[in-house]
């Protein structure tokens, strides 16, 4: 299972979001640091789910990054998230 599937598969387990995308946008960043042959270093995720709708934007963050978990955030370079509730 390669970064992409790894964080929609957690995502959608801990969140059961009504929308969510995750967006691979590693080749925009060639040449540049943190930058892996093969992509999978830079992604960006679109969610949306009733969970986030009290939340402050940076226990949003938390969230996802706990729902990820410290093995795979630490292996990826970059991870821009758009978060709704």
């Amino acid at each position: 299972m390669n970064r992409s599937e790894r964080i929609h598969q957690a995502l959608n387990a801990v969140f059961a979001p009504e929308h969510l995308e995750v967006i691979d946008e590693s080749e925009q960043h060639r040449g540049h640091a943190g930058y892996q042959d093969g992509g999978e270093s830079h992604f960006r995720v679109i969610i949306r789910a009733p969970q986030f709708a009290d939340m402050s934007r940076i226990a949003r963050h938390r969230a996802v990054h706990k729902a990820l978990g410290a093995d795979l955030v630490s292996e990826i370079h970059a991870l821009a998230l758009e978060i709704s509730g």
